[in-house]
């Protein structure tokens, strides 16, 4: 079973393949759009979600922008959130297919991630990995 858990403004959902984490975050992708108080973002490689979110949702695929570290996607994100300050929700599905399985790398991502969506954008991450898999630096964004 997925595991969601929150600190600050990132949401992790974590668990192995199977476990139901794509469901969970196009719910919570359409919930957010239903809500309407801002704009709503989704990143993935490739485009696994783009037919189950709403249309009003603005649907990126990270391999159309050449991402594919984690240093490219913290620019790309930066770059959204400086020139649209009413993205209220991004989506992150699948974040290890876009920078790796460097969990270590991944935590410093989270990190700037945090420093830069402060308390008006939350970032939504599905992390295809068991809680006991993760370094300290992305627990600390687990509840």
């Amino acid at each position: 079973m997925a595991e969601w858990s929150e600190k600050t403004m990132i949401k992790l959902i974590t668990g192995k393949k199977g476990t139901g984490k794509t469901k969970i975050i196009i719910d919570q992708i359409n919930d957010a759009m239903a809500e309407n108080r801002g704009d709503v973002v989704c990143i993935e490689k490739g485009d696994t979600l783009r037919r189950s979110i709403s249309y009003k949702v603005r649907w990126v695929s990270t391999e159309d922008f050449s991402i594919e570290s984690y240093d490219a996607f913290y620019g790309f994100v930066a770059g959204m959130c400086a020139g649209n300050y009413d993205i209220v929700n991004i989506f992150v599905d699948g974040i290890l297919k876009i920078g790796g399985a460097d969990f270590e790398e991944f935590g410093k991502l989270l990190s700037k991630i945090d420093k830069i969506t402060g308390k008006d954008t939350t970032v939504t991450f599905t992390v295809s990995a068991d809680n006991s898999e993760l370094p300290e630096s992305v627990k600390a964004y687990i509840g």
